[in-house]
């Protein structure tokens, strides 16, 4: 999305491309990972509402938060979340699908709104998220995975109900996405735990340094 942005695609239209192919990219590699993880369709069912509503309420009020404004609280919150994971004692054995405690929903909902929004930093927001209830890394890649495809979805409704998409661009988007999706999640499976926990932290700290560039420079 920051590219269609410095190459002038407007900024509704480049969202909306983005949820377009997320939502495609999102549920292929949730599929890949569900049927070779013991994950319940129960969980997952239980987030379908939060995630389907974030996700419609945040682009529903996208044109009401300036881009800038966004990108702040998209910082804001990775920082918080990798200093949060940074410090936490990790556990020497994660459960594949533990519980998901009722505390945890607000946090599902609010992230799945920045989603609908905006979208930078999301997934990694969603895998701090899940990784804090002693989830494992493969597993919290299957939940965000399909939180992700739920509520770009969400999003994408009320971006094609105020004509927002561009389908000049967005098939073409969703190609390129898909095919990262499935080298993403093969990569992640030859990885052990401690691969992709640095990983994780490396590519966070990533984000947040091109995210306060493009606020500064843009």
């Amino acid at each position: 999305m920051p590219v269609l942005l410095m190459i002038g695609v407007p900024i509704h239209q480049a969202i909306s491309a983005a949820k377009f192919s997320n939502t495609i990219s999102s549920f292929s590699s949730f599929f890949i990972l569900f049927r070779q993880q013991s994950i319940r369709w129960k969980q997952l069912l239980l987030i379908i509402p939060i995630s389907l509503g974030g996700g419609a309420t945040g682009g529903a009020i996208a044109s009401l938060l300036s881009e800038r404004t966004m990108t702040i609280i998209a910082i804001i919150l990775l920082m918080f979340a990798l200093c949060l994971q940074a410090f936490k004692k990790q556990p020497e054995q994660a459960a594949s699908a533990p519980a998901l405690p009722k505390t945890l929903y607000p946090i599902l909902y609010g992230i799945s709104v920045y989603d609908g929004m905006f979208g930078p930093g999301q997934a990694t927001m969603l895998m701090y998220a899940y990784l804090r209830i002693g989830m494992d890394y493969l597993s919290a890649i299957a939940f965000t995975r399909f939180q992700t495809f739920i509520s770009c979805f969400g999003a994408l409704t009320s971006y094609l109900y105020n004509g927002h998409v561009n389908w000049h661009i967005a098939p073409f988007l969703a190609v390129g996405s898909f095919i990262g999706a499935q080298l993403s999640v093969r990569v992640a499976q030859k990885m052990n735990q401690k691969q992709l926990q640095f990983l994780l932290h490396t590519i966070t700290f990533l984000l947040i340094v091109q995210l306060i560039f493009n606020m500064v420079y843009h």
